[in-house]
């Protein structure tokens, strides 16, 4: 039998890489155009009210991952400090927010390579389910693998958004930049669009059962790679609503998406919208393996529980990789991807992570005195903020996610019968 552990072979820079690879990514290059499409030229205080909430729950998840440092991120926060149920649901709320938004990066890579190669766009679902089964591959081979590759893709998207930023500032016409002030519901759904392409730092706290000194490296790894991110997507905004104008790029999400691409190309600088794409190409690469990773120690930690098959709590001894969750995952975002539409997929993650996030604050609420490293009003913020930008979320996203966790709830009740008795599977009383 494979031993059911995982090994710390993560540090503070590793962990803030691994951060920044799940954040730097389909954000960045696809969802900040989805977002300008709600909030017009708004998008720029869009974009920093989203950075203050995930700062938010940035901390709360700092805290918790510090007090409990495992794998499986809030799913295990929630049986800890809430109950088996919610802790259940934060768990099949990440693996639909996120495999949705896996399923973005596919379809954003796959836009970006077509303007590469100058491809027909009727080609990007069948080159995003090749890149799913890609990187399906190189997760289940295990982290270091994968750790490696991780480190190289950023280190190439933070030199091209630096290129991109420093090329398209002296372009920036602050006629296209004047706020026409939307309505406080738009303001809000932007907001709540732009929130997802934060909470990447939420790999970090579920690969918690893989860093070395978690309750130093999780907190500092995890305001770092914010205070970098916040940084990095206002300037990007900038420049890509400063240099086209809110209406443009908004527009350039049509088709074979692919918006920085396009602002580059509006410079007149062949060569940076060339590395635009490629950096874009790689980052949303290093998003689906980010994801892919921690999606798949979510899958190992609701296995080890009971909430999933057991089988699934395997650990392979040669790679250290949970190879059967990881396939698992790859198989319910490349199913996702079939939907082809990046505008659907990244507001269906937007409304799912907001709940997550909101148990999550509420997990860091129930924590005890010894534990806690910042003051409650933070999570009591965070709460307040995930619950009021998914009520802003348009009455379509909540019609497909309310029946995504009522599925859920039924399938709980269903694998608690099924399976809680098995060796390996948490009772609730161990919650």
């Amino acid at each position: 039998m494979a031993d059911a552990s995982l090994h710390r072979a993560l540090g503070l820079p590793g962990a803030i890489f691994m951060g920044l690879g799940a954040i730097l990514g389909t954000g960045v290059f696809v969802s900040l155009a989805v977002a300008t499409g709600v909030a017009g030229s708004a998008i720029l205080p869009a974009v920093l009210l989203a950075g203050l909430l995930a700062i938010c729950n940035g901390l709360s998840s700092a805290q918790l991952a510090a007090a409990h440092p495992v794998s499986g991120g809030t799913y295990e926060y929630g049986y800890r400090w809430l109950s088996p149920v919610l802790g259940f649901s934060a768990g099949w709320m990440f693996l639909a927010a996120k495999s949705a938004s896996a399923a973005t990066a596919a379809l954003g890579l796959a836009g970006y390579l077509l303007h590469v190669v100058q491809g027909p766009a009727g080609l990007a679902v069948p080159l995003a389910l090749g890149s799913v089964a890609l990187f399906t591959l190189l997760v289940a081979a295990g982290i270091r693998r994968g750790n490696q590759a991780n480190l190289a893709i950023v280190s190439l998207t933070l030199a091209g958004l630096a290129v991109f930023v420093l090329a398209g500032l002296p372009a920036v016409t602050p006629a296209r930049l004047a706020l026409a002030p939307p309505s406080p519901g738009a303001l809000l759904e932007a907001a709540a669009l732009v929130f997802v392409a934060y909470t990447g730092y939420g790999r970090i706290a579920t690969l918690g059962e893989e860093v070395r000194q978690p309750a130093r490296t999780i907190p500092l790894a995890i305001i770092v790679t914010l205070g970098i991110t916040v940084l990095l997507y206002g300037a990007v905004a900038l420049v890509a609503v400063g240099t086209l104008g809110a209406a443009e790029f908004a527009a350039t999400v049509s088709g074979a998406a692919a918006p920085l691409e396009q602002v580059a190309a509006a410079l007149q600088r062949p060569a940076v919208a060339l590395l635009v794409s490629v950096t874009a190409i790689t980052a949303m690469g290093g998003v689906l393996l980010n994801l892919l990773l921690g999606l798949s120690r979510v899958v190992l930690a609701m296995a080890r529980r009971g909430d999933l098959p057991p089988a699934l709590a395997r650990v392979e001894q040669t790679s250290g990789s949970p190879r059967r969750a990881v396939l698992l995952v790859g198989g319910i975002i490349a199913t996702l991807t079939l939907a082809g539409d990046v505008r659907l997929t990244w507001s269906f993650s937007a409304l799912t992570v907001l709940v997550y996030y909101a148990l999550t604050n509420l997990a860091a609420l129930r924590l005890e005195a010894g534990h806690r490293l910042y003051p409650r009003a933070i999570s009591w913020a965070g709460l307040a903020g995930c619950l009021g930008l998914a009520w802003w979320l348009d009455v379509a996203v909540w019609a497909s996610a309310v029946p995504v966790l009522l599925l859920g709830l039924l399938w709980h009740r269903y694998a608690r019968r099924r399976w809680a008795g098995t060796a390996g599977a948490a009772s609730d009383s161990d919650a």
